[in-house]
């Protein structure tokens, strides 16, 4: 495939990461004794930063490298990655595992640490391309339905195993999507949404950190010093920036007032220092992506190209939303960082890779039409000669000049057919 890529992708992507790594340095800038423990005591001014920068230069490879491989492969590839993915979730269970306030979420890898959760949302968006791209895949069927959700709700239970609330939202989400987008019947989804539901309320219930995150959210100042109290220092972030903001690297919040405020409410930081200007030129910016991530999608032929690209688009998207939601007080908190933006390699890692794989969609989309000229021009070219050939047979068996007239206004209304 020698397409050019979607240089306009490229360009938000690396601007989003640009304003990440500002954001990063800015809210890791003081070493809070928080931020100091959570590093056993080995974080200095830079440490944060140069970590999202290894991640950054592996994410580049990866982009890079994902944006050539063809997509044959990748469909071939598509459920082996989701077996691995699997296998890689389940070693949070083992010695590897690592547990940060009761939750076991990460793998470590010696070098660095993982979150598989995040790998697992791409293999699911490979899987669910190939699967449903397939002849065989019919979307009137409920059995071709409910293996996908089968598979999901293996992944479902083993994040809430950890706990990983915000991971299984999302995955959710994000299959749903691809399956409305596959062509499934509504009644399919409206049935197992109501049984989710039920599940849902049922947690809700069960784990009293659930119940008292929903009830911090509808009213956070009814238990402002314990529940409500990161969403409250979000509010006066974000209400502290006015249209301009307090200026780069002038937050107060950052100074231990707001907790995680370099991973999941990186958000907030970036309205108080820009204000609402600035916190509004990344919602454009993840706006932009998307627009762009479907107008790929929507000129692609290819069944597998066309849900790989919707699919990545989604997964940023979907995560992005849902970030915002919770630093603005829509939805109840939750785990989950803003793609390019927020400190995380894992999310890093993979978010790049998502949009190395919209990148390949992209060239392939430009080669796929090259592929077509060509193709529609060669065979122009031989009904032509094919036609030419004929004529000459029906001069040479003394048909006359009425005849070959007659032929060729046939050749005419064949060629408006092409």
């Amino acid at each position: 495939m020698n397409g050019q890529c979607d240089r306009q992708i490229l360009f938000i992507v690396f601007a989003l990461v640009i304003i990440g790594l500002l954001a990063v340095y800015s809210s890791t800038s003081v070493i809070t004794p928080e931020l100091a423990e959570k590093q056993n005591g080995k974080a200095v001014q830079f440490f944060f930063l140069k970590k999202q920068l290894y991640a950054l230069f592996l994410g580049v490879l990866l982009l890079l490298l994902l944006s050539r491989v063809n997509l044959r492969i990748l469909k071939i590839c598509a459920l082996p990655v989701l077996v691995i993915s699997l296998i890689v979730l389940l070693l949070v269970f083992t010695s590897l595992g690592i547990s940060v306030k009761g939750a076991t979420r990460w793998i470590n890898l010696t070098l660095f640490s993982f979150q598989p959760s995040e790998l697992v949302k791409l293999a699911m968006i490979l899987f669910l391309a190939w699967y449903m791209s397939r002849e065989a895949f019919k979307k009137d069927n409920f059995i071709y339905f409910i293996i996908p959700i089968g598979i999901m709700g293996i992944f479902q239970v083993i994040f809430l195993m950890q706990p990983d609330f915000g991971a299984s939202i999302s995955l959710a989400i994000l299959t749903i999507s691809m399956l409305l987008l596959g062509g499934v019947r509504l009644r399919f989804i409206g049935g197992v949404s109501f049984i989710a539901l039920i599940a849902f309320t049922a947690l809700l219930i069960s784990e009293p950190y659930r119940l008292r995150r929903v009830t911090a959210f509808i009213d956070p100042w009814e238990d402002p010093l314990r529940s409500g109290f990161q969403l409250i220092q979000s509010y006066i972030a974000l209400g502290s920036g006015g249209l301009t903001g307090v200026g780069i690297g002038e937050s107060k919040q950052k100074l231990a007032f707001l907790p995680e405020v370099h991973t999941d409410f990186i958000f907030s930081l970036i309205g108080e220092e820009a204000g609402f200007f600035g916190a509004s030129i990344v919602i454009i910016l993840f706006c932009l992506l998307f627009y762009r991530g479907i107008l790929i999608a929507s000129k692609m032929k290819d069944p597998f190209a066309y849900y790989i690209a919707c699919g990545t688009v989604l997964m940023i998207t979907i995560q992005a939303i849902i970030n915002f939601s919770v630093v603005t007080g829509l939805a109840p908190t939750k785990g989950l960082p803003l793609p390019f933006v927020s400190y995380g390699g894992s999310s890093l890692l993979i978010s790049m890779m998502a949009i190395g794989l919209l990148i390949n969609v992209s060239r392939y989309q430009e080669s796929n039409a090259l592929s077509q000229a060509e193709k529609i021009i060669d065979d122009k070219t031989l009904v032509n000669r094919v036609n030419h050939a004929k004529n000459i047979r029906n001069w040479q068996r003394g048909l006359g000049y009425t005849r070959c007239k007659a032929i060729l206004c046939d050749q005419e209304l064949f060629k408006k057919t092409l």
